[in-house]
């Protein structure tokens, strides 16, 4: 009997200390998102947040997120790059008093010639992504992009793990 009474004070121990690592696992990063100013954008925890939407979504094995999760990060990459000057022309429109045309048409030219460079990356990855993914994967992997942008905005940048969020459709 008294074996008893200490094995169970002893399980309510373990369940506690779980159940209080657990709480302050999902507390902590509260805390500290609240030192960030307020629209402030986590780079590390978007992708990490993005490549786990993508790998369950798609079902990926632990070689395919190996292989393909980089080379996805390597084309994001390259795409910000390629439309920095783009953003860059497009907010000295705005913050200009009076922009002329030739503002409006530089910035709208930059901005056509980054959609060029976007496809020209996406085509030629998309090539190194048929070595890693199925056809299948291949062809689920666009919606699932969709998918996890519309949720990432709608949510605040806190995309359900199933994909669902707040009773979002799912295709």
């Amino acid at each position: 009997m008294l074996l008893a009474y200490f094995y169970n004070i002893f399980c309510m121990g373990k369940i506690f200390i779980i159940i209080f690592g657990a709480l302050m696992t999902l507390a902590l990063p509260g805390a500290y998102a609240q030192d960030k100013p307020e629209g402030y954008f986590n780079k590390e925890s978007f992708l990490v947040k993005r490549s786990a939407f993508i790998t369950t979504e798609l079902g990926l094995t632990p070689k395919e997120v190996e292989l393909f999760i980089p080379l996805l990060e390597e084309l994001q990459q390259k795409k910000y790059e390629a439309g920095q000057k783009c953003r860059t022309l497009s907010k000295e429109v705005k913050q200009k008093k009076n922009p002329g045309d030739i503002d409006y048409l530089k910035t709208i030219d930059e901005c056509l010639e980054v959609g060029i460079k976007e496809a020209e990356l996406e085509k030629l990855y998309y090539e190194k992504f048929k070595k890693i993914l199925s056809p299948e994967k291949l062809y689920k992997y666009r919606e699932v992009e969709y998918r996890f942008a519309r949720e990432f905005v709608k949510n605040s940048g806190k995309p359900d793990e199933r994909g669902g969020g707040r009773g979002g459709d799912r295709r």
